[in-house]
């Protein structure tokens, strides 16, 4: 059969992102055939509301004729073209001016890269020559948040603060520091917005000086941390971090690879958080998932700091794909799809994924529920007061992603016991409410669960 031998050729060829090789191998891989709109299909024909938008990317909804055309006239046209030797392609210019006049401020210049992980290592390139350049080079200690996601390259796997990317891999390496989250559900300091961001302002206040003030070179932040559980921080957590960042004098950089177009309701989240940090990190939803790319949007300041140290020098940075014309030509179309309909739907509709998932507050499983726009979460627990949470014998993120296929339904089920929704914009008032349904039904089936019950009973 198709589909069987496809998994057999899986099993034996394909490595597969954050996977536990031996598992996979044991259950074998679902295969995707097909998708349109905010719904996918298998290769037995099994239909799901996509509720995570491929892995928080898909924003437009999937089949998008104008897409593909765009991809595919280009490939027609000029199916690459280097941005080195001075050379580029009109798509990549004019995506790069696009872009920098919807971006904050005066982040006039961008970067492109193949994706997220990419764009943050560019970051550090080029936040470490700017430091060089400024006749700071002592400047070379990067500060992030505790349960925090930069990307899995080497580097980016660093600032990333998951046990998980760090674990056989030999980092964080000794210049990438911690501070801890704003996870306001279960914070040490309660849950008073005010009280979070004064101990996120004392804990960076702290690090700073325990590294050396004159050491630190940059602070990296999601405006809401995906990886880590979609975990939302208090309005005026990021204005109150940047303004501390400026105070300080070290570098502040955004990492909207999950949050960028859309999917808190804005292009960009830190629009909504009404602040100007020196870089943005973006990917994801810049191409709707359809080809890879990202960008780093780049602060005027920084960018002639780094041109007039270089001189007549070359910057030493660049990958073969970047500005790829590709690329460019879907990113600008996609562009054209969220400002000519897909933000406001994507407003609307995450406003009724908010409403619909709230209304899961009574189920004796969930403890909190949290998001803004299109990107929320809903943590289970087994006891509400003391906020426990489900045990590692009910295996959370396997059996619950399984219920929740079963259902029809495609979430993020973290290890935790956390759910994670990313639907795609285009999600109608229907497939919403589905979403919200076949989640209830999910955590009806997980409350039946042996060892949650024992739990519960415990």
């Amino acid at each position: 059969m198709y589909s069987n031998s496809l998994i057999e050729l899986d099993r034996a060829h394909l490595i597969h992102p954050v996977a536990s090789y031996r598992s996979h191998e044991k259950l074998g891989v679902r295969v995707l055939a097909s998708a349109k709109g905010a719904t996918v299909t298998d290769a037995s024909g099994k239909q799901l509301i996509d509720g995570f938008a491929g892995l928080w990317c898909v924003n437009a909804g999937y089949g998008h004729e104008s897409i593909v055309e765009a991809a595919a006239k280009q490939m027609r046209e000029l199916p690459y073209a280097t941005a080195y030797f001075g050379l580029g392609s009109e798509p990549a210019i004019r995506l790069a001016s696009e872009l920098a006049e919807r971006a904050p401020g005066d982040l006039n210049h961008v970067y492109f890269t193949l994706g997220g992980s990419d764009a943050v290592d560019s970051t550090i390139r080029f936040i470490r020559y700017y430091w060089i350049a400024r006749g700071e080079p002592q400047r070379d200690q990067f500060i992030s948040v505790e349960q925090g996601y930069h990307g899995s390259s080497t580097v980016g796997a660093g600032l990333t603060a998951l046990p998980a990317f760090h674990a056989g891999f030999g980092i964080p390496f000794d210049w990438q520091h911690k501070i801890p989250s704003h996870y306001a559900y279960r914070n040490p300091v309660g849950e008073a917005p005010q009280a979070i961001i004064d101990a996120s302002l004392a804990a960076l206040r702290r690090k700073v000086e325990e590294i050396g003030p004159e050491r630190v070179a940059a602070f990296y932040a999601e405006p809401i941390q995906g990886s880590g559980g979609v975990l939302v921080p208090p309005k005026g957590w990021m204005k109150a971090m940047r303004e501390l960042c400026r105070e300080l004098g070290i570098l502040f950089v955004a990492d909207e690879v999950i949050t960028g177009f859309g999917r808190t309701g804005p292009l960009f989240a830190c629009e909504e958080d009404e602040i100007v940090p020196d870089f943005i990190a973006t990917a994801k939803g810049l191409t709707s998932g359809y080809v890879p790319m990202g960008a780093v949007f780049m602060a005027d300041h920084v960018y002639q700091t780094i041109a007039d140290g270089a001189g007549a020098a070359a910057v030493g940075h660049g990958y073969t794909y970047s500005a790829h014309p590709v690329s460019a030509a879907v990113g600008l179309e996609v562009l054209k799809l969220y400002e000519g309909g897909l933000l406001e739907n994507g407003r609307k509709a995450g406003a009724r994924l908010m409403q619909g998932l709230e209304s899961l507050r009574d189920h004796p499983l969930v403890g909190d529920v949290r998001g803004r726009g299109m990107l929320a979460a809903v943590e289970l627990v087994v006891d509400k007061v003391r906020k426990t949470p489900l045990p590692a014998a009910a295996e959370p993120a396997r059996r619950i992603f399984d219920r929740a296929w079963e259902n029809g339904l495609v979430i993020r089920a973290f290890a935790n016991g956390v759910l994670g929704y990313a639907p795609p914009l285009c999600c109608t008032e229907a497939e919403i409410d589905a979403i919200v349904e076949r989640t209830r039904q999910t955590l009806d089936e997980t409350l039946e669960d042996l060892d949650v019950r024992q739990a519960l009973r415990a």
